[in-house]
């Protein structure tokens, strides 16, 4: 027997989601909703000692009538009981302090015929706002199960739990439909129930007004939909402006009897007062600034301790295999490929977890909606939507999830300008690139006793992704017009003391997710590459041996080997490759160890790292000192074969982080880019704007400044 389906339903910020982890704490999975490339967050909520449920956290909506993508996949789950998500009860999350609102979805879930279990969420807030909350004359209007729940502290769920097994035991529905569409449409209606089988008149009513967005019907149904329309006259956007009205005249005297209003103070509460600085037009981009400096000066300040003890505890155990495994290609393997490409990103994994850990206090305290709201008024100028913003501030974690975001936005122009613009955004693959290369060039400094100059370095670079992408906007708005109109409406959330253990839990999903994925690739990569630096075409390797050992009469030691090593790697299958595309990106003062980086992060930007660490383990010498050896001093060891000089240069290292705030590195956000469009097209146009937007911009930098 299946795990019974739990649905949450909600409004926008009604918190569902906290509640999803409340229930379901750290077993948690993440996919897609079948047939579609929504996200379905799912978890397993243990009801009694035998049975276990799925809870499934269903996008937020204000209304089963959907305006963009991921509010379809609501409509499709409840109005298909064939649906191998569709709920044995849905949990539907309300806000005690907008209950007028937060009704309209309950009352058509109900009239769809889904065992219901109201949970009163944020009675806290609405107590502050002097509204009381009688839960059980609530139920006794609605006809259903209504539990008074705290999201954010769990308090509750013991009773929810008891009144969900409730409802799967003995399905509670209210005694009528609170907006019945037979009484406009009793013919058309009865004939559709019939034609279709259906057990609902308000079923009937979604087949009529939503078929051509059902994914569950098939052309021959959508015809003969069409045919019942025409023949009786119906009106779709008449019957949902009716319904509409007639739902909230009819949640009026409910709310009514419900909830009782003290006389609240006139005075503006506390979270008002903060807004008038934090949506001020001047004020509000300055705190928003200074928040962004205070987050990259703590990125490079806390994780420093964290990424010295991982780079040293690595570059140790390292050194250790090759002193204690018997020499052979097997070893070499281990060290010089798997450890030194892995060990080459798990040292950054302090500072993803910081960045995860900031931009989560700034969701959870609520700082990030208004964020939305100010940044909606640059975004309008450069013909986006503020719903745009949502995407591109979620791209500094990862470009993937950020491009899904899109299904928000309503108008098709604006979400392909989003899609297309939004891996300008510095993403968390990009962070271990920027720190090494910054770490390397630019002192670490204070300015004026409190400013970290390799924080701002960091700052400076996010900001160029931010701005590329807005100009960028602009003038692909040039290209792609439409008449259609787009808004941008949020509810401003209260502020809230973060959860620590929602922060905690969003922490570690992140990083977890991101060790797995890319640790993934960088294993297969650095397996191949290690093949391709120790191994080459005929005797090339021997030949090149011989060669050194001819030229280095006079060394000895480690010195003769790594001069053994760097002439076997440069005759190598990668060493060859390296140098056939090195008249190409000699321009912007990258060698052939470079361009071999180049090529294999297209597979994910932060393999560039572990693959300079695999390249220059592999041309470094195999002496017994050399394992010690962390990335970050390779890097700076490593000279310039023409002047003799430092090959990491201010004006090489800057050329290196400008091509990689711009270039289209990551064949997962064009995955991304394709499964969003449904087209090749649109990946093709991104790979090639950002690809060319890289090259010049690193040609230019590297040129003024070398």
């Amino acid at each position: 027997m299946s795990a019974p389906i739990i649905a949450l339903i909600g409004n926008p910020n009604a918190g569902k989601s906290s509640l999803f982890n409340q229930l379901t704490g750290l077993r948690q999975k993440t996919g897609n909703f079948p047939g579609v490339t929504v996200d379905k967050k799912s978890g397993t909520w243990p009801l009694d000692a035998q049975t276990s449920a799925t809870v499934v956290d269903l996008p937020g909506v204000y209304s089963i009538y959907p305006k963009s993508l991921d509010e379809q996949v609501v409509t499709d789950i409840l109005a298909n009981p064939a649906h191998p998500d569709y709920p044995n009860v849905a949990i539907v999350v309300v806000d005690a302090s907008n209950l007028h609102r937060n009704l309209l979805l309950f009352t058509q879930v109900a009239d769809l015929g889904v065992p219901a279990v109201l949970a009163l969420n944020m009675l806290d807030v609405a107590q502050k706002q002097g509204k009381d909350v009688n839960a059980v004359r609530l139920a006794m209007r609605l006809g259903i199960p209504i539990v008074r729940i705290n999201a954010r502290t769990g308090e509750g769920l013991d009773k929810l739990k008891q009144a969900v097994q409730g409802q799967m035991k003995e399905p509670v529905l209210p005694p009528s439909l609170f907006f019945d569409p037979a009484d406009g449409a009793a013919e058309l209606i009865a004939e559709t129930r019939k034609d279709y089988t259906l057990n609902s008149n308000y079923l009937a009513l979604q087949y009529l007004i939503q078929h051509d967005g059902f994914s569950f019907l098939n052309q021959s149904q959508r015809v003969g939909l069409d045919t019942l329309i025409d023949r009786y006259g119906f009106s779709e956007q008449t019957f949902q402006a009716d319904e509409t009205i007639t739902r909230y005249k009819r949640i009026a005297p409910i709310v009514s009897e419900a909830v009782t209003e003290q006389n609240a103070a006139d005075t503006p509460t506390w979270s008002q007062q903060l807004d008038r600085f934090l949506l001020h037009p001047v004020w509000g981009y300055t705190i928003f600034a200074f928040v962004l400096l205070l987050i990259f000066q703590a990125i490079f300040a806390w994780a420093q301790p964290f990424m010295d003890g991982i780079d040293t505890g690595v570059a140790w155990l390292n050194g250790q295999l090759k002193t204690n495994l018997p020499a052979g290609p097997l070893t070499d393997l281990l060290t010089d490929g798997v450890m030194a490409g892995i060990g080459g990103v798990l040292v950054f994994v302090p500072q993803i977890a910081f960045l995860f850990l900031l931009i989560a206090l700034l969701e959870e305290s609520g700082y990030m909606a208004r964020v939305m709201v100010i940044m909606d008024r640059i975004m309008r100028k450069f013909g986006l939507n503020g719903r745009s913003v949502v995407p591109l501030i979620s791209g500094v974690a990862c470009a993937v999830p950020a491009i899904m975001a899109t299904r928000s936005i309503g108008t098709r122009r604006d979400r392909l300008i989003t899609i297309l613009v939004t891996p300008l955004m510095s993403c968390a693959a990009r962070l271990p690139i920027y720190t090494i290369l910054i770490a390397l060039v630019v002192p670490d400094r204070r300015i004026l006793g409190l400013f970290n100059l390799q924080g701002l370095a960091l700052m400076s670079l996010y900001l160029l992704g931010l701005v590329s992408a807005i100009a960028s906007a602009a003038i692909l708005k040039l290209f792609l017009r439409t008449k259609e109109t787009s808004f941008f409406i949020m509810e401003l959330p209260t502020f809230k003391l973060p959860r620590w253990n929602h922060v905690a839990l969003t922490v570690w999903e992140s990083v977890r997710s991101f060790v797995w994925e890319a640790g993934r690739v960088i294993l297969a990569i650095s397996i191949v590459l290690w093949v391709l630096a120790s191994y080459g075409p005929g005797n090339s390797m021997e030949q090149a041996e011989t060669r050194a050992r001819e030229q280095s009469a006079t060394l000895t030691g480690d010195a003769l080997q790594n001069r053994i090593a760097s002439e076997r790697l440069e005759a190598s299958y990668a060493g060859q490759f390296g140098h056939f595309i090195e008249p190409a990106i000699r321009p912007l003062g990258y060698d052939w160890k470079i361009g071999i980086a180049l090529l294999s992060s297209f597979a994910a930007r932060e393999v560039f790292v572990g693959t300079m660490s695999t390249i220059y383990s592999i041309g470094g010498g195999d002496g017994e000192d050399d394992g010690g050896i962390t990335i970050r001093e390779r890097l700076r060891q490593e000279r310039n074969p023409a002047t003799g000089g430092p090959m990491y240069t201010p004006a090489l290292a800057w050329s290196l982080l400008v091509f990689y705030v711009f270039a289209m590195m990551c064949m997962s956000t064009l995955a991304a880019t394709q499964r969003e469009t449904k087209s090749w097209k649109w990946p093709a146009v991104q790979l090639g704007y950002m690809m060319a937007l890289a090259y010049l911009a690193a040609f230019a930098t590297y040129q003024l400044m070398k």
